[in-house]
């Protein structure tokens, strides 16, 4: 249960990547999470890693793992939407509440969404590109947020966006989140040479 007080300071929070995503094409808001939470889902993430059960990503839907290694590098582990990790199920509640406030102040006509984590090894980096898949454009808003743990600005890593002439760069500090749109706007995420790059990516989708 979500106490009154926390919904208005939620609302805000939503409201800001709304307004941001209609007037510059894209939203970032810091402390999405509280470094409590980010901290749990950072601890989620290394457990998975460590155990073995992250794996290469696809590059769209019919991939090989020699090309697609040219383009991205990281592992990733699926969120289940139902899962019993109270860290994970808090994160999950948190997006389907940012789901019904996007739909009811823009009907948007979201009704799906998929989440995983993705880990970064020092010098990897997925190259330009958009997130729809021309054959499925199911992908309406996609987003990111940072679980990497006092990350500087000399780490690297960050995440360029391209829009319009303009190419604008988000440092991957812990607890932002970053929300676009998957089919307009192409994004890169660099390499940080010294430490790996994590943090949640996903799309809310409409099918």
């Amino acid at each position: 249960m979500v106490n009154e007080t926390l919904l208005v300071a939620e609302e805000q929070q939503f409201e800001l990547l709304i307004d941001a995503l209609v007037n510059n094409e894209y939203g970032v808001c810091d402390n999405f999470f509280t470094p409590e939470e980010i901290n749990g889902l950072r601890e989620n993430l290394q457990a998975y890693h460590q155990d073995g059960l992250m794996y290469p990503a696809g590059v769209g839907r019919n991939f090989d793992y020699q090309k697609n290694a040219e383009i991205r590098g990281d592992v990733i582990y699926w969120i289940n939407e139902n899962s019993k990790n109270p860290l994970e199920a808090l994160f999950i509640a948190k997006i389907e509440r940012f789901i019904a406030y996007l739909n009811a102040t823009c009907y948007t006509g979201i009704n799906d969404f998929e989440f995983h984590y993705a880990y970064y090894e020092p010098n990897s980096f997925y190259k330009r590109h958009l997130d729809q898949f021309k054959s499925n454009r199911g992908r309406r808003y996609s987003m990111v947020l940072y679980l990497n743990e006092n990350w500087q600005q000399e780490d690297g890593g960050s995440l360029s966006l391209y829009i319009g002439d303009d190419t604008l760069s988000v440092y991957p500090m812990g607890g932002r989140l970053v929300f676009f749109k998957s089919d307009e706007t192409e994004h890169e995420v660099h390499a940080a040479p010294d430490r790996p790059r994590i943090s949640i990516a996903g799309w809310l989708k409409r099918s």
